[in-house]
């Protein structure tokens, strides 16, 4: 099978590899083989290319002005219906209710009189850290925000008593204060990069040094400027909190629940066999992998209420994600079920060619089998303990998901229905007895005479094993699932309060599942995070070092072992011994200097980069205050809020698009006018104030709250906030639209500052980094075939790969799997960028993504296989001789450089080189010395006995073969779609020629 893939691959293409006995082994290195590329059929490509878009990107019909009108009138009714009818509603009305207190608190006569000048800072601290979420974040989001205040305002009653000190003139005291407003933005410019958890404190003492070093300064004392700011900041929190606690409190169990419910039934979905290769529910079961991981976070970062104890959801995630890892890796196309009531006689021709039938030949002569077909002998034998398995697969499954809805009280709203049964006694029963038919089934097929003792030489028949012995693999995943279960609902869990159980260290770098929203970047931020991990985990990976041993033997091939603990290969211990090793003072200048550079480049990362664009920029708006001829304007008006705007919007990883710019400027402006309109139609009336604000809040909380565009909900929020209660405090004087205009155009001056300074200063521009994803992941799949190839494919015997080693792949895979979902994600971001040259296809882009993914699959798959198959099975059958070990290093060294020079080329933006060297090529030759080297070995009458363990042996031996040419595939495929994307190298032909 693999001889006739390749001969696909190789169409078109003149080689000769028949070398007649001479080889050239070139002394170890690398003999790459290079042929013309392969022409392709591009309407083919194009169009299964646009199959792998995302259905954010797939392009739409050109709509009318009425057409559109009616579109966007249908999607109003949706989000309406949404609100009423689903917890969106709730947290709607929570988030509003919070925000509504506060705000009709500051139209008391009494209230505001209490509450001070700045009264309208409660709601603004409604917003920033509103009831919407759940109660273990919001009592973060309180303690943080406090904290985050009292620094500010300590920070800036600082910076005013020293610069009001008696020996300062008042030519030194704006730079005095210049100099501390400086220092608190870098420092916490840069916390607010490195440390997402603690972002609303960020927030909130941001605004507070704004308040505190740009507003009025002489006129105010220290205690009045700490109790007016203060006071009102607190009381915007206790509101917060008590309606957060009262009014339907989230214990934080849902969302835990909702991301095991959909990856339970995504399985389900899985199961569903046999049926045609489906792309979007592979997709989803990879985004519900993901998904679970940070369903699971959250639940641990925060305080919870809930039945289920941290670890038990650690336990659940984990067992979920190997059912689904296990159901990824079942093979849904198969005949196994289609034979069951066919005989040898009647299959008909197609049936022949679709499960590319063909008779076994005796002594020579192209006869069929006089004994029985063994395609259909597996089928009569395991079709029917398969269906049972996979029956009993799906009930498991599905009462697990039902007595996890039962303890989280949640079945009644999320499902599954009540005719879903929860018996897991049952169902685990059930489970046991079919995985026990499925092992006897198997049992006696494996020692059946009619099977072939080779089941390489049967691809159909290795078709049909490869396809059921995934299922018996899931099946026990799912028994440790189910048993797992049992043990929960057998504890009777109460509901009790968890604290945070994340590792402290850990948590610095993330936050809850709201935060990340209302923070904005949510695309940007996963995938930056993802791809820190992984250069981490790679840079480990690609560290350790890769000796080769004596020539002439099996361990020819390099090993991999940890930096530091390098292996000398024989005979070289006198050179070991020779080397000259550093003495203990060397070796403190070597890491003091590599601590510096360490230092220096952590300078250059975005961390600095935000750091130097939002303090440029802070400092810069901030100067009108601390001049003379500006001061007096500015304090009237509290211009301050541009200051303030600009901290709250600047974001470190997205700036935002021109529409972006747009958008939120039309929000702060529309939050202006329409906070000076309450104000003029009800002449100050509190009543009249209070219904324009109810009017306007609802929609602009759910923008910032639960749509994808939070920062202009937010800014819109405060701007009216700011206007509407400016003018009712100030009695309307001078006149409401003079209150209007100038407190909206401080708004729109900070926003309008914030994106353009991150447009021009180090912008996210989102293809560019598309690019560098897809050319990273392509270093990192070479990588990890390079570390397949040394600890999995050409081990040494008894050094095989030990659990732990085989649960960290596990745990890179899934890594990488998150990888792929960022990455798609980041390319839904490329439509709402502004190009000038030409509109972003994402076509190539996303076919070379897929092609990505599918490498990568076909390297788990290899690296499972040689789990159950171990090459060295086959090593020790065929003399190692130099031939054989040369094609292989050829086989691997050519697959390396074609990704190498591709990932390259990708980043860079650099046309890709015409010839490349032929991986196909490479593995033909490989397989073709294979073949003759056992064809050598069997003349002799060296045999092995067949036995259970031999005969999966071969099964896998053909599965790791078959994965080995589909990489060759996906080369191909992806040295095709990097084309499109860079360009081919071409020929610069002489001039005049």
């Amino acid at each position: 099978m693999s001889h006739l893939q390749l001969e696909y691959l190789l169409a078109g293409v003149e080689t000769e590899i028949d070398t007649y006995g001479v080889d050239d082994l070139r002394d170890g290195f690398f003999d790459a083989s290079f042929y013309r590329p392969i022409n392709r059929d591009h309407a083919n490509m194009t169009r299964r290319a646009s199959e792998t878009l995302p259905l954010s990107l797939i392009p739409e019909e050109h709509l009318s002005l009425s057409q559109s009108c009616v579109q966007q009138i249908l999607l109003l009714v949706k989000i309406f219906k949404t609100v009423a009818t689903s917890r969106a509603g709730i947290k709607l009305s929570k988030s509003f209710l919070g925000v509504f207190i506060c705000y009709t608190l500051s139209l008391i006569p009494a209230a505001k009189t209490w509450l001070g000048k700045y009264s309208y800072v409660a709601a603004i601290s409604a917003i920033i850290n509103h009831p919407g979420r759940s109660i273990g974040s919001q009592v973060d989001g309180a303690v943080l925000t406090t904290i985050g205040t009292l620094v500010g305002l300590s920070w800036g009653c600082l910076a005013q008593y020293v610069s009001a000190y008696d020996s300062l003139n008042s030519a030194g005291r704006p730079g005095v204060l210049a100099v501390f407003l400086f220092v608190f933005t870098a420092l916490f410019g840069w916390l607010r990069c490195g440390y997402v958890r603690f972002y609303q404190a960020n927030i909130a003492a941001g605004i507070a040094i704004c308040y505190a070093c740009l507003t009025n300064a002489p006129s105010i004392s220290f205690k009045d400027r700490l109790t007016v700011y203060l006071i009102p900041w607190e009381v915007g929190q206790i509101i917060t909190l008590t309606v957060c606690f009262l009014l339907f409190p989230a214990a934080g169990t849902r969302p835990l629940v909702i991301s095991f419910h959909g990856s339970l039934q995504a399985i389900v979905n899985g199961l569903v066999v046999p049926r045609p290769i489906s792309l979007p529910l592979n997709r989803e079961l990879a985004w519900r992998f993901v998904d679970n991981s940070d369903a699971v976070r959250d639940f641990t970062i925060d305080l919870s209420f809930s039945p289920f104890l941290p670890d038990d959801a650690r336990t659940l995630r984990n067992l979920i994600q190997s059912v689904i890892r296990a159901t990824l890796a079942i093979r849904p196309e198969s005949a196994l079920f289609d034979l069951t009531d066919m005989s040898d006689s009647n299959l008909s021709e197609s049936f022949r060619v679709k499960i590319n039938f063909r008779p076994v030949f005796i002594n020579g002569a192209g006869v069929s089998h006089s004994r029985q077909d063994p395609c259909l002998l597996v089928s009569r034998l395991m079709a029917g303990p398969t269906r049972h398995l996979i029956d009993a697969i799906v009930i498991a499954v599905r009462c697990v998901d039902a007595i996890i809805m039962d303890i989280s009280g949640h079945r009644k709203y999320l499902g599954p229905p009540v005719t879903v049964s929860s018996d897991i006694n049952g169902a685990l029963e059930r489970l046991k007895t079919a995985i026990t038919s499925f092992d006897e089934a198997e049992e006696a097929l494996l020692n059946h005479p009619d099977l072939p003792a080779n089941s390489v030489d049967h691809p159909d028949l290795v078709d049909l094993f490869l396809f059921i012995n995934p299922i018996r693999q899931a099946a026990e995943r799912v028994q440790a699932l189910s048993i797992k279960i049992c043990e929960m609902r057998q504890r009777k869990q109460k509901w009790q309060m968890n604290m945070p159980s994340y590792p402290f260290l850990k948590s610095l770098q993330r936050s809850n599942a709201q935060l990340r929203h209302d923070r904005g970047g949510l695309t940007a931020g996963f995938y930056f995070h993802n791809k820190d991990q992984l250069e981490k985990i790679m840079l480990d990976l690609q560290s350790r070092t890769y000796v080769p041993t004596r020539k002439g033997t099996i361990d020819f091939l390099p090993t991999v072992e940890p930096l530091g603990s390098v292996q000398v290969p024989a005979g070289k211990e006198d050179e070991r011994n020779n080397v000259i090793h550093p003495t203990k003072a060397e070796e403190k200048i070597a890491q003091l200097r590599y601590q510096l550079w360490m230092l220096l480049h952590r300078l250059q990362a975005f961390e600095s980069r935000f750091m130097i664009k939002i303090t440029f920029l802070v400092t810069l708006l901030s100067i009108p205050a601390w001049l003379p001829q500006s001061s007096g304007w500015w304090n009237d008006n509290e211009s301050w809020w541009a200051v303030a705007t600009v901290w709250i919007m600047m974001h470190p990883r997205v700036g935002g698009t021109m529409k972006d710019l747009a958008i939120r400027a039309l929000s702060t402006i529309i939050g202006s006018v329409w906070g000076a309109c309450a104000n003029a139609a009800g002449r100050g009336s509190p009543y009249v104030l209070a219904i324009f604000a109810a009017i306007f809040m609802v929609p602009m909380l759910y923008r910032f709250t639960q749509s994808s565009h939070p920062r202009s909900g937010v800014i819109g929020c405060i701007a009216f906030i700011v206007v509407s209660l400016s003018e009712y405090q100030n009695g309307g004087q001078p006149s409401i639209s003079y209150i209007g205009w100038t407190r909206g155009l401080a708004f729109v001056v900070g926003v309008v500052s914030a994106v353009v300074v991150n447009l021009v200063f180090w912008p996210f521009v989102t293809r560019h980094e598309l690019r560098k994803s897809i050319s990273s992941m392509l270093v990192y799949s070479a990588i990890i075939y390079r570390d397949i190839v040394a600890r999995y494919m050409y081990h040494s015997a008894g050094d095989e790969p030990r659990p732990s080693e085989i649960a960290k792949s596990e745990m890179l895979e899934g890594r990488l799997r998150e990888g792929f979902v960022r990455m798609r994600q980041l390319m839904e971001l490329t439509s709402h960028e502004i190009r000038l040259r030409a509109p972003f296809d994402p076509v190539p882009y996303s076919a070379l993504i897929e092609a990505c993914e599918r490498l990568f699959e076909r390297l788990v798959d290899v690296r499972q296989s040689s789990v159950y198959f171990e090459p060295i099975i086959l090593a020790s059958q065929v003399e190692s001789d130099s031939t054989l070990l040369a094609a292989r290093r050829d086989a691997v060294a050519a697959i390396l450089m074609n990704l190498y020079t591709l990932a390259g080329a990708i980043r860079s933006n650099h046309p890709v080189p015409r010839y490349l060297p032929s991986a196909a090529h490479s593995r033909r030759r490989l397989l073709d010395i294979m073949e003759r080297a056992e064809a050598e070995k069997a003349s002799k009458g060296k045999t092995v006995k067949p036995n259970k363990g031999r005969r999966w042996a071969d099964v896998y031996r053909y599965a790791y073969s078959a994965a080995l040419t589909d990489i060759v595939d996906q080369l191909q495929q992806l040295e095709y779609y990097a084309k499109e994307i860079v360009g081919e190298v071409g020929f610069d032909m002489p001039a005049g020629s």
